[in-house]
């Protein structure tokens, strides 16, 4: 059995250890309510988190093909972003994903059921998501800082309107 069969066999379980360790960087309580809560009005971003990871564990099998992989990684990248987790703890579930699978396989890689180059191909592939989902916090992380420094000069502006120490432009 190559390595696609086996992660193809595995895949649910890959899918929810993956979930449950993406999860786990967050409080107790955030983590239990985006776990246990199924509607994905109440969980918006519990649902997305999942379906995006579920998705890339789809395209790990078919190919990681960019038009495909970026809309499923963008969403959760966005998500923390905007929730000011550092760079390296925003991308961290990417290679938590290596840890997750090689644990999964351990059998079968101590075994040599699996080859060399197909792990190897499989990790330049994990390790193309992570450099894809640092590209997209960078992004995200720049228009976040974008829109804080308009709103300062936006602020600023009506405090020198306020205190008539510039002529307000509308008038």
């Amino acid at each position: 059995m190559n390595l696609a069969d086996l992660l193809t066999k595995k895949q649910a379980v890959i899918l929810e250890r993956w979930f449950q360790w993406f999860l786990e960087t967050y409080p107790a309580e955030t983590a239990r309510f985006m776990r246990e809560e199924k509607n994905r009005f109440a969980n918006p971003v519990g649902s997305s988190v999942y379906q995006g990871i579920e998705g890339l564990c789809q395209e790990l099998l078919q190919g990681m093909e960019l038009d495909r992989v970026y809309p499923l990684l963008d969403p959760i990248v966005r998500i923390r972003a905007v929730q000011d987790f550092p760079p390296s703890r925003a991308v961290a579930f990417i290679f938590a994903l290596k840890k997750v699978i090689f644990e999964e396989l351990e059998s079968e890689i101590r075994g040599g059921q699996i080859s060399v180059e197909e792990l190897l191909e499989l990790e330049s592939r994990i390790d193309n998501l992570a450099l894809l989902s640092f590209d997209i916090y960078t992004q995200c992380r720049e228009k976040v800082s974008q829109i804080r420094v308009e709103e300062i000069k936006r602020r600023s502006e009506r405090l020198l309107q306020r205190a008539n120490l510039v002529v307000d432009p509308s008038e």
